[in-house]
């Protein structure tokens, strides 16, 4: 079998790779939503790939990964990764969880990151009432993570929150110090949310990146009596093209809150200091930025070998993104807690997707599936019509 192209088409905000065979079989692989611009990046590697069996993952891999980086230039290269897989799947008739060592779990743990209801202020009553919101979701979530401080609008719209000029639109970039006043805000909105949740609903805290250590380390053990789940990318994350192990190695050996980073990170070679360093409690590779799925299992086994968790992130990375979450988070070991589980956005998705349960999530879990490759596909006649002139030959062999 050989690569006879290599396509990428926007189907609403998310670049969707489809890689072409002599064979009859195509495969998926979707960047998330957040990336249009990541088209042409795509496109790039199509001349290095063609020609290659796509079967043979990690020889075409070998072809293309250093040419990837931290988030966002490496989601290119994960989406072709995901997509060589979705055709060996199919070309061996199994599921991509069998070629990648077989299921550990029939079901896999999701949390609600990206089921979300709109802010009305973020004083502690706003968070309560968004909290009781998202604890009634029918898929029953058992972690629900929230957006706070630097993550958030309290740099923008709370005054005294800290001492930097956070305006409008620079949430990725602010960072600084926090006032007193603005640390005190936050432990009274986590408080109230967890006032909700109980010891029903595990809370996880999405934080920025932007914290100074000491502020983020009198945060951390100010939470401990509340048992967070996790604070997540307090100093690095997101867009930063560096892991900063050191200072996360301080602030995780001052608290016993778990501390987590890594959906901004390509390659295991880049978490290899956070493990040995013993930086961090817990990680969260996005299989569309680490380098694909098979990147994200050697993580997770690295960081069990050094006893970290595994909660791959995944909010933005639409329904063929869950379809590959589903099929790489069976596989993972005992330190796996949940991924991050993604939507379909806009809601038309759903319509032009298929092999997706129906319902997708019940209490909190997801039921692998066994159809060959990721055992969901686009649906051509249904998704052509969101197709932008330039790619009405998406679908074309």
């Amino acid at each position: 079998m050989k690569i006879t192209d290599l396509k990428c088409a926007l189907i609403g905000s998310n670049p969707v790779v489809r890689i072409v065979t002599d064979a009859g079989i195509d495969g998926y692989g979707q960047v998330e939503l957040s990336k249009p611009y990541l088209k042409p990046h795509v496109l790039f590697y199509r001349d290095l790939i063609l020609g290659e069996d796509p079967t043979d993952v990690e020889r075409v891999m070998l072809r293309i990964r250093k040419l990837g980086s931290f988030k966002p230039w490496g989601s290119a290269v994960s989406a072709i990764e995901m997509a060589l897989w979705d055709i060996a799947g199919k070309a061996a008739n199994l599921p991509v969880y069998k070629l990648l060592g077989g299921k550990v779990r029939d079901r896999v743990r999701v949390y609600n990151g990206a089921v979300r209801f709109p802010l009305t202020g973020y004083e502690p009553e706003d968070f309560t009432a968004n909290m009781a919101l998202m604890k009634a979701r029918p898929e029953n979530f058992c972690i629900i993570k929230q957006g706070i401080s630097f993550h958030s609008r309290m740099p923008q719209d709370r005054p005294e929150f800290f001492m930097f000029d956070a305006r409008a639109g620079q949430r990725h970039f602010a960072r600084g110090p926090l006032t007193e006043r603005g640390l005190k805000h936050i432990v009274a909105c986590v408080a109230a949310m967890k006032e909700v949740l109980g010891d029903e609903v595990g809370l996880a805290l999405d934080c920025g990146p932007g914290w100074m250590v000491p502020d983020a380390i009198r945060l951390a053990r100010a939470l401990e009596p509340l048992n967070i789940m996790w604070l997540e990318d307090m100093i690095t994350g997101d867009y930063n093209p560096y892991v900063m192990a050191d200072l996360y190695r301080e602030l995780t050996h001052s608290t016993t809150t778990p501390i987590h980073t890594g959906e901004q990170i390509y390659l295991r070679q880049h978490f290899k200091e956070l493990f040995e360093k013993q930086a961090v409690r817990i990680v969260g590779p996005d299989p569309c930025d680490v380098g694909g799925l098979a990147e994200l299992k050697w993580v997770a086994e690295y960081a069990d070998l050094h006893g970290i968790m595994m909660a791959p992130h995944g909010t933005n990375d639409g329904l063929l993104g869950l379809a590959a979450l589903v099929q790489v988070s069976a596989t993972l070991p005992e330190n796996y807690i949940a991924f991050e589980c993604p939507i379909g956005n806009p809601a038309w998705w759903y319509g032009i997707v298929e092999g997706l349960p129906d319902p997708l999530v019940v209490d909190s879990h997801i039921a692998v599936w066994d159809r060959p490759g990721m055992g969901v596909n686009l649906i051509p006649e249904a998704a052509a019509r969101y197709l932008a002139p330039e790619d009405v030959d998406f679908f074309a062999w």
